[in-house]
């Protein structure tokens, strides 16, 4: 009779896991600068300037993907910081930071564009990880997010931050406020109250936690279905992602819903 991994074995592979997805991001980054070499003001990736990985990996190494994919999409039913069904068959996990001009882009111009194609569809599933690397500004707008979002306000609030770019002053807590309000977050003392809680700083630290595991360094940083692809690249590399993931997954060589 087969027995069980032992936990040191278990250690092992999850070690190589991540030290896959590491250096596939890294290297993505790395192509993205050597293509082009532009950042914005914050040190993101400009749109363009990034490479998704490598189209094509070996049947081992796609399984790793999956792996970590199963690992790291959390598929919670309700999550307010998710939009689409838990059992959609492809995944994008999307790190960002609120001060990221490239961010905002990303939600202005491409994912409304996805959801319509593919959310809508049921076939994507986009999850929100609060990535903050600009500082006590960028953690304060990450934990209002999260507040809005225990207001069922989430995706509102997100939008608003997005809707063009906000660094410093603008991320005050008066400002975040009336950005609340304009949001349609109901009960503000509450949201107030929610925005300097302790259970916001957790929530933020397990999506920061989740990030540097994973070898994030720039903003914004996605997996889709588990491979990486760094910055804000045109709506049709991410359509161009999601429709392989999707067949992957449809025909048994990529996560999906249920595996």
């Amino acid at each position: 009779m087969p027995t069980s991994a032992s936990p040191t074995r278990k250690l092992a592979a999850i070690g190589a896991v991540v030290a896959l997805v590491v250096a596939v991001i890294a290297i993505a980054v790395a192509v993205g600068k050597a293509v082009e070499g532009g950042r914005d003001e914050g040190g993101t990736a400009a749109p363009g300037t990034a490479a998704s990985a490598l189209p094509q990996e070996d049947p081992a190494q796609q399984k790793l993907y999956d792996d970590f994919a199963r690992r790291t999409s959390r598929r919670v039913a309700g999550d307010p910081l998710a939009v689409g069904k838990p059992d959609a068959p492809v995944v994008l996990v999307e790190y960002a930071d609120y001060q990221c001009s490239f961010c905002g882009r990303f939600t202005r111009e491409t994912q409304p564009a996805l959801i319509k194609k593919f959310v809508d569809a049921g076939t994507l599933r986009i999850e929100f990880r609060n990535f903050p690397v600009f500082g006590a500004d960028s953690e304060r707008a990450a934990r209002a997010s999260w507040a809005a979002g225990r207001q069922g306000r989430f995706w509102q609030l997100h939008d608003q931050l997005y809707a063009k770019t906000r660094k410093g002053d603008a991320l005050a807590e008066d400002k975040l406020v009336d950005l609340a309000r304009a949001s349609g977050v109901p009960d503000i003392e509450k949201f107030r109250a929610d925005l300097k809680s302790a259970a916001a700083e957790q929530a933020l630290k397990k999506d920061q936690d989740e990030g540097y595991q994973l070898g994030v360094q720039s903003t914004p940083s996605f997996l889709i279905n588990g491979r990486p692809v760094a910055g804000a690249q045109p709506t049709a590399v991410f359509e161009q992602a999601i429709t392989q993931a999707a067949a992957a997954a449809k025909g048994g060589h990529g996560t999906g819903a249920g595996k």
